[in-house]
Protein backbone atom coordinates (compact mmCIF):
# COMPACT_ATOMS: atom_id res chain seq x y z
CA UNK A 1 0.00 0.00 0.00
CA UNK A 2 0.98 3.60 -0.71
CA UNK A 3 2.06 5.18 2.20
CA UNK A 4 -0.62 8.32 3.21
CA UNK A 5 0.55 11.86 1.21
CA UNK A 6 0.29 14.09 4.56
CA UNK A 7 2.06 17.10 2.56
CA UNK A 8 -0.90 19.31 2.97
CA UNK A 9 -1.95 18.29 6.97
CA UNK A 10 0.91 18.37 8.61
CA UNK A 11 4.02 20.98 9.51
CA UNK A 12 7.60 20.31 8.21
CA UNK A 13 10.12 19.65 10.83
CA UNK A 14 13.32 21.63 10.68
CA UNK A 15 16.26 19.63 11.93
CA UNK A 16 18.68 22.79 12.28
CA UNK A 17 18.24 23.80 15.80
CA UNK A 18 17.76 21.78 19.07
CA UNK A 19 16.24 23.35 22.06
CA UNK A 20 18.32 25.53 24.45
CA UNK A 21 20.34 26.97 22.16
CA UNK A 22 21.13 30.01 24.11
CA UNK A 23 24.35 31.00 22.28
CA UNK A 24 22.72 30.70 18.88
CA UNK A 25 19.75 32.43 19.95
CA UNK A 26 22.04 35.55 21.32
CA UNK A 27 23.98 35.47 17.90
CA UNK A 28 21.12 35.18 15.78
CA UNK A 29 19.66 38.45 17.64
CA UNK A 30 22.42 40.42 17.54
CA UNK A 31 23.22 39.52 13.45
CA UNK A 32 19.28 40.23 12.78
CA UNK A 33 19.94 43.88 14.93
CA UNK A 34 23.10 44.50 12.64
CA UNK A 35 21.80 43.53 9.57
CA UNK A 36 18.81 45.75 9.92
CA UNK A 37 20.78 48.88 11.63
CA UNK A 38 23.43 48.61 8.86
CA UNK A 39 21.63 47.95 5.68
CA UNK A 40 18.33 50.43 6.72
CA UNK A 41 21.12 53.40 8.15
CA UNK A 42 22.86 53.33 4.54
CA UNK A 43 19.75 53.10 2.27
CA UNK A 44 18.27 56.27 4.86
CA UNK A 45 21.43 58.37 4.37
CA UNK A 46 21.78 57.71 0.60
CA UNK A 47 18.27 58.80 0.21
CA UNK A 48 18.94 62.35 2.10
CA UNK A 49 22.10 63.22 0.60
CA UNK A 50 21.80 64.61 -2.61
CA UNK A 51 25.41 63.98 -4.25
CA UNK A 52 24.89 60.29 -3.09
CA UNK A 53 22.95 60.53 -5.82
CA UNK A 54 24.96 58.26 -8.31
CA UNK A 55 24.25 54.83 -10.34
CA UNK A 56 26.72 53.61 -7.87
CA UNK A 57 24.55 54.07 -4.73
CA UNK A 58 21.31 54.03 -6.45
CA UNK A 59 22.51 50.15 -6.54
CA UNK A 60 23.87 50.46 -3.42
CA UNK A 61 20.57 51.03 -1.79
CA UNK A 62 18.47 49.26 -3.51
CA UNK A 63 20.98 46.00 -2.11
CA UNK A 64 20.57 47.25 1.23
CA UNK A 65 16.69 47.07 1.01
CA UNK A 66 17.59 43.23 -0.27
CA UNK A 67 19.88 42.45 2.40
CA UNK A 68 17.05 43.20 4.80
CA UNK A 69 14.76 41.17 3.12
CA UNK A 70 16.82 38.25 3.17
CA UNK A 71 17.66 38.57 6.55
CA UNK A 72 14.03 39.04 7.43
CA UNK A 73 13.16 35.86 5.48
CA UNK A 74 14.79 33.34 7.77
CA UNK A 75 16.21 35.07 10.96
CA UNK A 76 13.45 35.71 13.25
CA UNK A 77 12.15 32.09 12.64
CA UNK A 78 15.70 30.64 12.97
CA UNK A 79 15.53 32.77 15.97
CA UNK A 80 12.29 31.27 17.55
CA UNK A 81 13.18 27.73 16.31
CA UNK A 82 16.54 27.98 18.33
CA UNK A 83 14.78 29.90 21.70
CA UNK A 84 12.19 27.53 21.69
CA UNK A 85 12.88 24.40 20.89
CA UNK A 86 9.64 24.62 18.70
CA UNK A 87 11.05 23.27 15.14
CA UNK A 88 7.70 22.80 13.47
CA UNK A 89 7.04 25.18 10.55
CA UNK A 90 3.13 25.14 8.84
CA UNK A 91 3.52 23.71 4.79
CA UNK A 92 2.32 27.09 3.34
CA UNK A 93 4.98 28.99 6.02
CA UNK A 94 7.80 26.81 4.21
CA UNK A 95 6.81 27.16 0.79
CA UNK A 96 6.47 30.93 1.52
CA UNK A 97 10.20 31.28 2.77
CA UNK A 98 11.71 29.24 0.27
CA UNK A 99 9.59 31.29 -2.56
CA UNK A 100 10.82 35.00 -0.73
CA UNK A 101 14.30 33.10 0.21
CA UNK A 102 15.13 32.08 -3.47
CA UNK A 103 13.34 35.36 -5.18
CA UNK A 104 15.63 37.45 -3.31
CA UNK A 105 18.72 35.17 -3.16
CA UNK A 106 18.57 35.06 -7.16
CA UNK A 107 17.86 39.02 -7.42
CA UNK A 108 20.84 39.81 -5.52
CA UNK A 109 23.04 37.65 -7.50
CA UNK A 110 21.80 39.39 -10.58
CA UNK A 111 21.90 42.57 -8.77
CA UNK A 112 25.62 42.00 -7.30
CA UNK A 113 26.76 41.61 -11.02
CA UNK A 114 25.20 44.73 -12.56
CA UNK A 115 27.27 46.81 -9.85
CA UNK A 116 30.57 44.70 -10.73
CA UNK A 117 29.74 46.04 -14.20
CA UNK A 118 29.09 49.57 -12.92
CA UNK A 119 32.13 49.61 -11.61
CA UNK A 120 34.04 48.34 -14.73
CA UNK A 121 32.61 51.06 -16.49
CA UNK A 122 33.37 53.94 -13.76
CA UNK A 123 37.14 52.68 -13.53
CA UNK A 124 38.30 51.20 -17.08
CA UNK A 125 36.16 53.37 -19.25
CA UNK A 126 35.24 56.72 -17.29
CA UNK A 127 34.95 59.15 -19.80
CA UNK A 128 31.73 57.26 -20.83
CA UNK A 129 30.27 56.52 -18.09
CA UNK A 130 27.47 59.42 -17.51
CA UNK A 131 26.74 57.94 -21.20
CA UNK A 132 26.33 54.52 -20.23
CA UNK A 133 25.45 54.17 -16.90
CA UNK A 134 22.65 56.69 -16.97
CA UNK A 135 19.36 56.59 -14.47
CA UNK A 136 16.94 54.84 -16.68
CA UNK A 137 19.32 51.99 -17.89
CA UNK A 138 19.78 51.25 -14.29
CA UNK A 139 16.55 51.60 -13.75
CA UNK A 140 15.79 48.81 -15.64
CA UNK A 141 18.82 46.87 -15.07
CA UNK A 142 17.35 47.17 -11.20
CA UNK A 143 13.65 45.60 -13.05
CA UNK A 144 15.23 43.03 -15.29
CA UNK A 145 16.67 41.71 -11.67
CA UNK A 146 13.82 41.40 -10.10
CA UNK A 147 11.89 40.32 -12.75
CA UNK A 148 14.16 37.62 -13.20
CA UNK A 149 14.59 36.43 -9.90
CA UNK A 150 10.51 36.32 -9.48
CA UNK A 151 10.74 34.14 -12.26
CA UNK A 152 13.21 31.94 -11.19
CA UNK A 153 11.54 31.39 -7.58
CA UNK A 154 8.14 30.97 -8.95
CA UNK A 155 9.49 27.81 -11.25
CA UNK A 156 11.66 26.65 -8.23
CA UNK A 157 8.43 26.82 -6.00
CA UNK A 158 6.15 25.25 -8.59
CA UNK A 159 8.44 22.01 -9.43
CA UNK A 160 8.92 22.11 -4.78
CA UNK A 161 5.12 22.32 -4.73
CA UNK A 162 4.54 19.10 -7.44
CA UNK A 163 6.76 16.58 -4.80
CA UNK A 164 4.96 14.42 -2.59
CA UNK A 165 6.26 14.54 1.18
CA UNK A 166 4.89 11.62 3.14
CA UNK A 167 5.33 10.56 6.69
CA UNK A 168 9.26 11.22 6.78
CA UNK A 169 8.46 15.47 7.01
CA UNK A 170 12.30 16.42 8.34
CA UNK A 171 14.08 19.20 7.03
CA UNK A 172 17.46 18.84 7.19
CA UNK A 173 18.33 22.62 7.62
CA UNK A 174 17.74 25.46 9.52
CA UNK A 175 15.49 27.36 6.85
CA UNK A 176 13.32 25.47 4.49
CA UNK A 177 15.31 25.50 1.15
CA UNK A 178 15.24 23.62 -2.10
CA UNK A 179 18.17 21.06 -1.64
CA UNK A 180 16.83 20.17 1.87
CA UNK A 181 13.24 19.76 0.66
CA UNK A 182 14.43 17.67 -2.26
CA UNK A 183 15.96 15.62 0.33
CA UNK A 184 12.62 15.54 2.08
CA UNK A 185 10.75 14.35 -0.77
CA UNK A 186 9.72 11.10 -1.34
CA UNK A 187 8.86 10.83 -4.69
CA UNK A 188 11.29 10.88 -7.37
CA UNK A 189 13.52 14.62 -8.00
CA UNK A 190 16.17 13.76 -10.51
CA UNK A 191 14.11 15.68 -13.03
CA UNK A 192 14.05 18.85 -10.72
CA UNK A 193 17.59 18.42 -9.04
CA UNK A 194 18.43 18.10 -13.03
CA UNK A 195 16.87 21.49 -13.40
CA UNK A 196 18.43 22.96 -10.77
CA UNK A 197 21.93 22.16 -11.49
CA UNK A 198 21.20 23.99 -14.80
CA UNK A 199 19.74 27.06 -13.21
CA UNK A 200 22.47 27.49 -10.81
CA UNK A 201 24.64 27.41 -13.81
CA UNK A 202 23.07 30.08 -15.76
CA UNK A 203 22.05 32.02 -12.88
CA UNK A 204 24.80 31.11 -10.30
CA UNK A 205 27.93 30.12 -12.25
CA UNK A 206 28.02 32.19 -15.39
CA UNK A 207 26.90 35.33 -13.25
CA UNK A 208 29.62 34.79 -11.20
CA UNK A 209 32.18 34.79 -14.37
CA UNK A 210 30.93 38.04 -15.09
CA UNK A 211 31.72 39.47 -11.76
CA UNK A 212 34.89 37.82 -12.14
CA UNK A 213 35.78 39.54 -15.21
CA UNK A 214 35.06 42.73 -14.48
CA UNK A 215 37.51 42.31 -11.05
CA UNK A 216 39.80 41.15 -13.40
CA UNK A 217 40.09 44.17 -15.85
CA UNK A 218 39.15 46.44 -12.87
CA UNK A 219 42.38 45.37 -10.96
CA UNK A 220 44.93 45.60 -14.60
CA UNK A 221 43.12 48.95 -14.67
CA UNK A 222 44.25 49.81 -10.88
CA UNK A 223 48.10 48.52 -11.05
CA UNK A 224 48.36 50.90 -14.10
CA UNK A 225 47.64 54.26 -11.80
CA UNK A 226 50.63 56.01 -11.02
CA UNK A 227 49.71 57.23 -7.53
CA UNK A 228 51.04 54.19 -5.37
CA UNK A 229 48.40 56.06 -2.43
CA UNK A 230 45.57 56.38 -5.28
CA UNK A 231 46.60 52.93 -5.77
CA UNK A 232 46.72 51.17 -2.59
CA UNK A 233 43.29 52.77 -1.97
CA UNK A 234 41.08 51.80 -4.90
CA UNK A 235 42.80 47.70 -4.49
CA UNK A 236 41.68 48.05 -0.92
CA UNK A 237 37.92 48.74 -1.55
CA UNK A 238 38.02 46.62 -4.60
CA UNK A 239 39.30 43.74 -2.81
CA UNK A 240 37.09 43.60 -0.31
CA UNK A 241 34.13 44.02 -2.70
CA UNK A 242 35.51 41.22 -4.05
CA UNK A 243 35.86 38.74 -0.94
CA UNK A 244 32.32 39.39 -0.17
CA UNK A 245 30.96 38.85 -3.66
CA UNK A 246 33.26 35.75 -4.25
CA UNK A 247 31.66 34.57 -0.62
CA UNK A 248 27.98 34.39 -1.87
CA UNK A 249 28.41 32.62 -5.62
CA UNK A 250 30.51 29.99 -4.01
CA UNK A 251 28.17 29.33 -0.80
CA UNK A 252 25.53 29.44 -3.18
CA UNK A 253 26.10 27.49 -5.87
CA UNK A 254 27.44 24.81 -3.72
CA UNK A 255 24.36 25.21 -1.36
CA UNK A 256 22.26 24.11 -4.47
CA UNK A 257 24.78 21.63 -5.80
CA UNK A 258 26.00 20.03 -2.69
CA UNK A 259 25.79 16.63 -1.13
CA UNK A 260 22.85 14.51 -1.54
CA UNK A 261 22.94 12.61 1.93
CA UNK A 262 25.20 11.47 4.52
CA UNK A 263 27.53 13.34 6.86
CA UNK A 264 28.79 15.64 4.30
CA UNK A 265 25.60 17.27 3.94
CA UNK A 266 26.34 19.21 7.21
CA UNK A 267 28.67 20.89 5.25
CA UNK A 268 25.27 21.86 2.68
CA UNK A 269 23.86 23.77 6.01
CA UNK A 270 27.07 25.27 7.22
CA UNK A 271 27.40 27.43 3.10
CA UNK A 272 23.74 27.67 3.56
CA UNK A 273 24.41 30.03 6.51
CA UNK A 274 27.02 31.49 5.47
CA UNK A 275 25.35 32.21 2.13
CA UNK A 276 21.93 34.10 3.55
CA UNK A 277 23.62 35.57 6.95
CA UNK A 278 27.29 36.78 6.37
CA UNK A 279 26.51 39.29 2.88
CA UNK A 280 23.40 41.00 4.61
CA UNK A 281 25.77 41.73 7.59
CA UNK A 282 29.00 42.54 5.94
CA UNK A 283 27.79 44.30 2.89
CA UNK A 284 27.06 47.53 4.37
CA UNK A 285 30.64 47.75 5.77
CA UNK A 286 32.31 46.67 2.69
CA UNK A 287 30.60 48.65 0.05
CA UNK A 288 29.52 51.58 2.65
CA UNK A 289 30.86 52.36 5.71
CA UNK A 290 34.76 51.97 4.28
CA UNK A 291 33.56 54.67 1.95
CA UNK A 292 34.44 58.24 2.64
CA UNK A 293 31.21 60.01 0.80
CA UNK A 294 29.60 57.80 2.90
CA UNK A 295 31.04 58.17 6.42
CA UNK A 296 30.78 61.81 5.65
CA UNK A 297 27.30 61.29 5.24
CA UNK A 298 25.98 59.33 7.88
CA UNK A 299 28.41 61.88 10.34
CA UNK A 300 26.25 65.02 9.22
CA UNK A 301 23.30 63.18 9.59
CA UNK A 302 24.22 62.11 13.33
CA UNK A 303 25.01 65.76 14.26
CA UNK A 304 21.93 67.13 12.70
CA UNK A 305 19.85 64.92 14.86
CA UNK A 306 22.50 65.56 17.80
CA UNK A 307 21.61 69.43 17.62
CA UNK A 308 17.89 68.65 16.97
CA UNK A 309 17.34 66.93 20.39
CA UNK A 310 19.54 68.89 22.28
Amino acid sequence: MMPKNKTLSDDFILLGFSKGQVVCSLLLAVIYTMVLLGNLSVFSIIQVTSHLKTPMYFFLSCLSILDVCYSTVTLPNMLINSITGNRGIAFHRCFLQLYFFVYVGGTESLLLTAMAYDRYVAICNPLRYSSIMNRMFCLYVVMGCCLIGLLNSMSHTMMTLRLSFCDRRYINSFFCDVLPMLEAACSDTKIIRMLLHIDTVLLGASTFLVVMNSYTHIICTILKIHSSEQRLKVFSTCSSQLIVVTLFYITGIFSYNGPKSGDSFYIAQVSSIVYSVLPPLLNPIIYCLRNNDVKTAFKKAITKIYIYIY
